[in-house]
């Protein structure tokens, strides 16, 4: 039978706010357990939850960077179940009047742009956190996270693989970061998905029994875990057997999804408003505030690239992939004067695969985009082939240096001189008369033996369009 995948991903992205979403305490990451736990977060009788202006703000500027409606009434409801890490015994969220609700993510996956329809985003508050290895036979809680603004994203079931799946959640946390509302660090939990995965007979509509697995903190783990997730029910529905809707964690050393718990369903939560909290209320001039201090969305900006720049909807998402990669792509093309395709060409290339090599962040880059334009204008008046250029870019971003510096020292400048190049010429074939027959009775693959034995005699430097055709010209007699 063949079998239709079916995956939803859920993710939990920490906003950006100094303090958390109904207390005052701080959201700094890597302090001492419980040292950034107050009143509230420790749920003490008598405290009362006092919500953070900005953590709606950040709400707002991601419903408008994904087209969303921003309910101009939401609320805040209470999800309740037991935990050790959640002091109230319920959880402070939105369940039926959510802040954003509907919206879309575009993003490339296997080179063709797919896009993905948003159900809703709400505002809500993190759990603690349990802590099991230091203790032994017992368990320590950490209440820091107790109460940090998270803005839940949930997906519709639009996924239909797990390369799509790591796609969409890339495209998702390159748009939280560019517009400033998370800082992505996903090793801290500031970025956690949740994929909920099912299969169903393809051309079936209806939709399969699914499982969640929780907590996916890196996208090749996610991947894995989905690849893993969808043999383990495909192989168990063949045999006969049944899938059971429960929440699973993956355990990367073996690289296998296990059952946690049985899935909840949202009855099982007993949500019901937080008599504690007044609905939230968001004015149009609210919305307009933040709409106007927007930056330039990356949709908006890999649209400009391809209608203003012309180049291919695949280099503009790569050139957008964040923005100091944009910006550096801008800054080149502008000091270049030009050749957007030149500039595009090195920048996802040499440039991103250094930082790639070395794990720099582009602002870490050691090559400046005024060296790369300088290497690029010698590749543009023929000082430097393509070679020469890479092997010159390598030296740039191991021990720096100026472009024209750097090519006197090491003798790098391409050779375009055409009576040096007929005289290199005119000495191949005197001294290769048999190959110079063969290749004028037919044989055109012996061109490249010329070619290659050309090249050796000027060390690489000479100009290879102007090779050929030289060389095509002496030997046609």
């Amino acid at each position: 039978m063949d079998w239709e995948v079916v995956i939803g991903i859920e993710t939990h992205a920490q906003l950006a706010t100094r303090s958390k979403i109904f207390s005052g305490a701080s959201t700094r990451f890597g302090a001492e357990p419980n040292a950034q736990a107050c009143a509230v977060d420790l749920a003490l009788p008598g405290v009362l939850p006092v919500l953070n202006r900005q953590a709606v703000e950040h709400a707002i500027r991601f419903g408008l960077a994904v087209g969303a409606t921003v309910a101009p009434r939401s609320v805040f409801a209470r999800k309740n179940y037991f935990y050790p890490d959640l002091p109230k015994g319920y959880q402070i969220s939105q369940y039926e009047w959510p802040v954003v609700s509907g919206g879309e993510i575009k993003f490339f996956s296997a080179d063709q742009e797919k896009t993905v329809r948003l159900t809703r985003a709400h505002l809500e508050e993190d759990a603690g956190k349990s802590l099991h290895e230091d203790f032994q036979g017992r368990s320590g809680i950490d209440l820091n996270r107790a109460g940090t603004p998270l803005l839940e994203i949930v997906s519709e079931p639009d996924l239909r693989s797990a390369a799509d799946a790591v796609a969409y959640a890339r495209a998702l946390h390159q748009l939280v970061i560019w517009i400033g509302i998370c800082d992505g660090n996903m090793q801290e939990g500031s970025f956690r998905c949740d994929a909920n995965v099912s299969v169903r007979p393809m051309g079936q509509d209806e939709l399969g029994t699914r499982c969640e697995i929780k907590n996916l903190n890196s996208f090749r783990f996610m991947e894995k875990a989905i690849l893993y997730e969808v043999r383990r029910q495909i192989r168990t529905l063949e045999d006969g057997g049944s899938i059971i809707q429960e929440t699973r964690l993956y355990d990367p050393e073996r690289d296998e999804t296990r059952a946690m718990r049985s899935k909840e369903d949202a009855q099982d939560y007993r949500y019901f408003p937080d008599p504690d909290l007044l609905p939230l209320r968001i004015s149009e001039d609210w919305v307009a505030q933040v709409r106007a201090a927007l930056p330039e969305l990356p949709a908006d900006m890999r649209a400009r690239f391809v209608q203003s720049y012309g180049l291919s909807a695949y280099d503009a998402d790569l050139l957008t992939g964040s923005q100091a990669l944009a910006q550096y792509f801008q800054t080149l093309h502008q000091l270049l004067g030009g050749d957007a395709k030149l500039c595009a060409n090195w920048v996802c290339g040499e440039f991103s695969a250094a930082l790639r090599r070395t794990e720099r962040e582009v602002q870490e880059a050691p090559v400046t985009p005024q060296q790369l334009c300088d290497l690029l204008r010698r590749i543009q008046d023929g000082t430097l082939s393509g070679k020469m250029a890479k092997e010159l870019f390598d030296v740039l971003w191991q021990e720096g240096g100026e472009v024209d510096a750097l090519i006197a020292q090491r003798g790098l400048s391409q050779i375009s001189d055409a009576g040096v190049l007929e005289q290199i010429i005119d000495e191949l074939l005197a001294a290769h008369p048999a190959q110079v027959a063969e290749f004028r009775a037919g044989k055109d693959k012996v061109f490249g033996f010329f070619v290659g034995r050309a090249m050796k005699a000027c060390a690489g430097r000479a100009n290879p369009a102007q090779l050929n055709a030289l060389l095509r010209q002496r030997l046609a007699g």
